[in-house]
């Protein structure tokens, strides 16, 4: 079945998106719709445009007998910061205080069309470095780790407070808690990692670092690689952070229980451009 341009574009903008970071040879395109590599190729120089200019993502080719091409999710800062200045208003609300001053983020993180766009962002940070596996800790930050990973195309691994009968063997450490000061545990399936894993560390929120240092170690026992760490909000008012280089959308400047009142600003995503 000969495809006419058009409909060459549509699939072939979709079959992009849902498969990111994949070489895909141009080989499977023409065969896909019966057209010569040459017509796939004008027509992937118009995708590659349009997802530039529109802050989409852009294509990376690669030459060669096995080469092809790669999708890759790029947010551009016009993109961003909207939807970043958008959030900081949605957490500001006042209704969210909890008592004890925390904050009530799990519409938030209920929200698949706020996930995926804070998904996207984040993957845009990490768009050109090597990752095998996004990594998160039960039960929070699963959606936002999900939806990284889905723009990454890698998988996602949950560590838990507790081991699960079903999911086998498990590695179990102790960590001590960074704003509570406790001590507590880890458990991570052996089979859920494999071994020299690139790792992406995602969480929905961020004190002292003290839970994302317990994943660190994790990975120790894998003997695996921290490939970066990402943060839906963290908490700016920790005098002892435990991580040093992570990013963050959302930075939490001040919860005023009394007054009923919480201050957030732009967390150091937009650093990305001042660098």
């Amino acid at each position: 079945m000969k495809f006419r341009r058009s409909e060459r574009l549509i699939d072939m903008t979709n079959y992009l998106l849902d498969h990111p970071r994949q070489l895909v040879p141009l080989t499977f395109f023409a065969d896909r719709y019966a057209s010569a590599k040459s017509s796939i190729s004008e027509d992937l120089a118009i995708v590659k445009e349009t997802f530039e200019q529109r802050g989409i993502g852009t294509l990376q080719t690669v030459p060669g007998a096995a080469g092809g091409v790669k999708f890759f999710v790029k947010v551009s800062q016009e993109k961003a910061e909207p939807f970043v200045n958008e959030l900081c208003q949605l957490i500001a609300n006042s209704e969210r205080l909890l008592p004890g001053g925390y904050l009530y983020l799990t519409d938030i993180l209920g929200d698949p069309q706020i996930v995926q766009k804070a998904g996207r962002i984040i993957a845009s940070a990490y768009a050109d470095t090597k990752i095998d596996v996004v990594m998160t800790v039960a039960t929070k930050g699963i959606p936002l780790a999900y939806a990284v990973a889905s723009q990454l195309n890698v998988p996602v691994v949950i560590v838990r407070r507790d081991s699960k009968v079903t999911e086998g063997p498990t590695v179990s450490i102790n960590y001590v808690s960074g704003s509570a000061k406790r001590i507590q545990t880890m458990v991570l399936s052996k089979r859920s990692m494999r071994q020299d894993s690139r790792v992406l560390i995602v969480d929905d929120f961020m004190k002292a670092g003290g839970t994302v240092m317990g994943m660190i170690s994790m990975l120790e026992e894998f003997n695996s690689q921290l490939a970066g760490i990402a943060v839906l909000v963290e908490d700016e008012k920790i005098q002892e952070r435990l991580v040093d280089e992570y990013l963050s959308l959302v930075q939490l400047a001040d919860v005023d229980v009394k007054e009923k009142r919480i201050s957030v600003q732009a967390g150091n995503y937009f650093n990305i451009w001042r660098d």
